[in-house]
């Protein structure tokens, strides 16, 4: 099943995906803005990581496809909480050239609504790196999400450490935020 927003589809990771995700796998800038910590990837432990994507898991990986520019990214709910009715989200846009054009904010809300209207969870999570602006932006200005605190120097990127921003954010929020702004009218 792929999950239609307005700008982006979240469909399943294919193969064919492999080379793109290798090589935002090993930019160096990506690497800076994201949470996760990547050492040099070689193809062999792309496909490695690949092999162990399942529908079965608690971590669904998505590839973020636009229409007229294909493979833009990857967007996540991983460590899904059945009972509490919440999971971790993240997200990566790969080219730096299709940034600020709304394909962030409309794989966020597409991702929320299929997580709170589909999958019934209650609650999303995430954090920032104190320094990627666009990221919180995004998340918090744009979006809906909320700040709920500041784990001190929990990154270390550039020889020095960062605060991890915590932010979350509820289906009463995303519900809220969708009747303001009238996202998702004149959709399917």
């Amino acid at each position: 099943m792929n999950i239609v927003g307005k700008k982006v589809l979240l469909r399943s990771i294919e193969r064919n995906d492999l080379e793109l995700l290798h090589k935002w796998a090993n930019d160096p800038y990506i690497n800076t803005m994201i949470a996760g910590w990547h050492f040099p990837t070689n193809m062999n432990d792309q496909q490695k990581w690949f092999d162990t994507l399942s529908v079965s898991s608690l971590n669904q990986r998505f590839a973020i496809e636009a229409d007229d520019l294909g493979l833009i990214g990857t967007a996540n709910l991983v460590d899904i909480n059945w009972k509490d009715k919440n999971a971790f989200h993240g997200m990566l846009l790969g080219d730096k050239d299709i940034r600020g054009k709304g394909y962030a904010v409309d794989t966020i809300l597409t991702i929320m609504r299929y997580a709170f209207e589909e999958l019934g969870l209650n609650r999303l999570d995430g954090s920032i790196i104190e320094y990627n602006k666009p990221s919180y932006g995004v998340y918090v200005k744009k979006c809906g999400w909320k700040e709920e605190g500041v784990q001190r120097e929990w990154y270390f990127r550039n020889n020095r450490f960062w605060d991890k921003i915590i932010v979350g954010v509820t289906k009463g929020d995303y519900l809220e935020l969708i009747k303001n702004t009238k996202y998702w009218e004149n959709t399917n």
